[in-house]
């Protein structure tokens, strides 16, 4: 049974993380991260994820993951073709 505090969908849960919903599924798919309840509603699975569970999931993201992308060295043969 859920309790009175907030919980928040996967899709709503992976925005306050800052990756991509499919993202997240592939945390859970691995065991890398995992919300507190789960409701069986038609069927499926569906997840609620706690603001605990939310922290936890910036944490493995901190850890786990570059804050920024470093752009990528272009090699000198693409360099030379473009001042041509």
């Amino acid at each position: 049974m859920l309790s009175v505090n907030k919980t928040y969908s996967t899709k709503e849960a992976a925005r306050k993380v800052g990756v991509h919903w499919v993202t997240l599924h592939k945390w859970m798919a691995a065991g890398k991260v995992r919300p507190s309840h789960q409701i069986g509603m038609n069927g499926g699975k569906h997840w609620r994820w706690t603001e605990r569970d939310i922290k936890n999931a910036r944490k493995y993201k901190a850890k786990h993951y570059w804050k920024k992308k470093t752009p990528r060295k272009r090699d000198s043969k693409a360099r030379a073709n473009e001042l041509k």
